[in-house]
């Protein structure tokens, strides 16, 4: 959903965005979920908490030493994104009892504030400007601020709103579609519609997730979710792998020209 300006120099320390971008967001996004919520079950969650954490460190790490986009590495960071970024919302509701309408308003206000901050600093909000530390820092700020955002959204429809797990997903299948559809015909806002889809992907993803794995008893169709996070650990892993594959040819292309 968004076209890369000529203007920028320097390489691109995350990717451009084209199908496969969107379906290994998609279901990153569903595996932080599942696999969320199967430590918790499994481990407690005070353990699963901590070992997230970690994880997400030791991921966000390893991309801050890449110097360009390497697919292994970004997707790492996002899975491990979508598991702790689960974790710190539903921390907020069953550990704290924040109410799930005033922690989706206050995630919006803080990605809110990272696109504030991150325009007036770096001038663009470009994906495609990413060639700094400096900007890789807001990018990742603003993309853990939707997951966390996306994650409270999703259970609010779902438990709040009372419209379940997989009518939830309809819903956002459906909201989803509407920056898609006006930058297909309009072709204008990259950026804005860009960061509306990455939004809306998350409790897409999570509510997909939720309606697989959870109890029938919790409104899903009991699949599990250690079974859905094992599933879908394998395909992620094989869209990244092929992504790399891509990439490393048209790397090798460009050098040699």
């Amino acid at each position: 959903m968004s076209r890369a300006p000529q203007s920028f120099t320097g390489v691109s320390r995350v990717p451009n965005t084209d199908t496969y971008f969107w379906v290994a967001k998609a279901l990153s996004t569903a595996l932080g979920e599942a696999c969320s919520d199967f430590l918790v079950r499994s481990i407690g969650p005070v353990p699963a908490v901590l070992i997230g954490f970690a994880a997400f460190v030791v991921a966000m790490v390893i991309q801050f030493t890449r110097r360009r986009y390497q697919p292994w590495s970004y997707w790492l960071a996002v899975v491990m994104v979508g598991i702790f970024g689960t974790m710190a919302a539903d921390v907020l509701h069953v550990g704290f009892g924040v109410p799930y309408a005033i922690s989706a308003t206050g995630f919006a206000v803080v990605l809110a504030a990272v696109f504030i901050t991150w325009k007036a600093t770096e001038k663009t909000l470009s994906i495609h400007a990413i060639t700094s530390t400096r900007r890789e820092v807001f990018y990742w700020l603003a993309v853990i601020s939707t997951f966390a955002l996306g994650t409270a959204a999703g259970d609010l429809t779902a438990i709040v709103f009372h419209l379940g797990y997989l009518f939830s997903a309809v819903l956002f299948a459906v909201i989803i579609l509407i920056p898609a559809l006006y930058f297909s015909v309009a072709r204008k806002h990259p950026i804005l519609t860009f960061w509306f889809a990455y939004v809306v992907t998350r409790p897409l993803g999570a509510s997909m997730a939720d309606w697989l794995g959870k109890p029938v008893a919790e409104g899903g169709i009991g699949v599990g979710s250690g079974v859905v996070t094992a599933v879908l650990f394998v395909v992620i892993a094989a869209i990244v792998g092929y992504i790399s594959v891509r990439s490393r040819g048209r790397y090798r292309i460009t050098a040699a020209r």
